[in-house]
C-alpha cells in the first residue's frame, strides 16, 4: 500500500493528535453524502476507503511500537482494516464524546460498514435515545454476524422492550433518563443479561 502518512498528508513525526486531525479533515471533504449524484462520487469513494485504510495502518504501527520508517508500496495483510478505528470510536462512546464517535463512524466507506460498524452505530442511536433506529442497526449487526452474543443481546433487549412497552421506548430524541446516559459498555452488559433471560424463553437473535 501507499506511505500512510502521505495519504494523510502529515509527517511521520506527527502526533496522534494531528494525525487524527488531518484524518477527520480530509473525512469531511471526501465523505460519500458530499457527491450524492455527482460524477465525482466513485472517485471520492475511493480517496474515502484509501483515507480510512491509511488511518487504520498508522495507528496500527503505533500499537505495535513501529518508529514510522516501515517500507510502504508492498501489498501486506498485517491490517485489519477498520479493526483499529472502531476500537477508537468505541472508547469515544464510552467516554461519553458521542458527537466525535459519529463523525468518525460516518466517515467510514460504505464498503467498510461490517457488522461492528451498525452496532456501534446502534450505540449511538441508542445513547442518543432513538431506540428505533438503535433496534434497525443491532439487527442488522446481528444479520450480518449472527453468532455475535453483543450484538444479538443488544438486538434482543430492545425488540423486549418495544414488545413489552417499556416505559421511554419510541421516544424519539428524547434521551432522558439514564437510557441516553449509558455508556456502549453499560449497554453491552444490561443486554447481555437481558439477553440470557430471554434465551431461557426460547427467544433468538430474529
Amino acid at each position: 500500500m501507499a506511505d500512510p502518512y502521505k495519504v494523510l498528508g502529515v509527517s511521520p513525526n506527527a502526533t496522534d493528535d494531528q494525525i487524527k486531525t488531518a484524518y477527520r479533515e480530509l473525512a469531511k471533504k471526501y465523505h460519500p453524502d458530499n457527491y450524492a449524484n455527482n460524477p465525482l462520487s466513485d472517485l471520492a469513494g475511493e480517496k474515502m476507503q484509501e483515507i480510512n485504510e491509511a488511518y487504520d495502518a498508522i495507528v496500527a504501527q503505533r500499537k505495535s511500537g513501529q518508529n514510522g520508517q516501515r517500507v510502504y508500496g508492498q501489498e501486506s495483510g498485517s491490517y485489519s482494516q477498520g479493526s483499529s478505528q472502531f476500537a477508537d470510536i468505541r472508547r469515544l462512546i464510552n467516554s461519553g464524546r458521542i458527537a466525535e464517535a459519529q463523525e468518525l463512524l460516518d466517515g467510514v466507506a460504505n464498503a467498510s460498514r461490517d457488522a461492528e460498524w451498525y452496532f456501534l452505530k446502534g450505540c449511538i442511536y441508542h445513547t442518543r435515545g432513538w431506540l428505533d433506529e438503535a433496534l434497525s442497526s443491532f439487527q442488522k449487526a446481528c444479520s450480518l454476524n449472527p453468532n455475535n452474543p453483543e450484538y444479538s443481546a443488544a438486538y434482543n433487549q430492545l425488540l423486549w422492550q418495544r414488545q413489552t412497552g417499556t416505559p421511554g421506548y419510541g421516544q424519539h430524541g428524547a434521551p432522558g433518563g439514564s437510557m441516553g446516559q449509558c455508556t456502549c459498555c453499560d449497554v453491552c452488559a444490561a443486554m447481555y443479561c437481558a439477553n440470557c433471560c430471554m434465551e431461557c424463553c426460547g427467544g433468538g437473535c430474529f
